[in-house]
């Protein structure tokens, strides 16, 4: 990859992965209710898990959208399913620590896994292949997933410490009852385009 290919690539890279979106969303409203040391397995599956993606999405997979155009569509109606249920899941967290708050961030592999019905997520690696991958060898797609890894460590981490940032404030269960339904309301807003667009 020429120096030129890559600079391209980063700047892509970061203007998809720091632009708010379901990761960014999660990570934020994580970081405010469980703060950074308890959001790091979530924060490492979204940094690595979506790197991840692109390996098999590049050297492949994105061939089933080619040869049957219906995965597509599948693929946003289980996307809608599940990010409905995230929404209502983080619309309803309870504060940690409240009586019967079995409240917890995301884990590593669930992070990881979300990738994967995340349909900006999917939007991002198709497009990054497309552009900066045509040729779809090992070495083409290892440099896109490599970017995405440094760059998204970076994005992850910056909207983990937004959230964090903001638990003072929230230490009220009113106004963290508030964000959490903005966040979920957001998040449902933020998949408006990818889905429909």
């Amino acid at each position: 990859m020429t120096p030129d290919l890559l600079f391209a690539l980063s700047l892509f890279a970061a203007a998809t992965v720091f632009s708010p979106g379901p990761n960014n969303l999660m990570l934020m409203t994580s970081g405010a209710n469980f703060g950074l040391r308890r959001t790091l397995p979530h924060l490492a599956g979204v940094a690595y898990g979506f790197p991840l993606m692109i390996l098999p999405v590049g050297l492949g997979v994105m061939q089933v959208f080619e040869i049957w155009p219906f995965a597509n569509t599948l693929l946003k109606v289980v996307s809608v399913v599940y990010l409905l249920w995230l929404a209502w899941k983080i619309a309803n967290q309870a504060a940690p620590g409240e009586t019967g708050s079995n409240a917890r961030p995301l884990s590593f592999m669930q992070a990881a896994a979300f990738q994967w019905v995340n349909p900006k997520a999917w939007s991002m690696a198709l497009g990054a292949i497309t552009l900066y991958a045509a040729s779809r060898d090992l070495v083409a797609v290892a440099w896109v997933s490599g970017t995405y890894a440094v760059i998204g460590t970076a994005s992850a981490v910056t909207w983990t410490v937004l959230g964090t940032g903001l638990r003072r404030w929230l230490d009220h269960p009113g106004r963290l009852r508030l964000f959490n339904w903005s966040m979920a309301a957001i998040l449902l807003a933020a998949m408006v385009p990818v889905l429909f667009g």
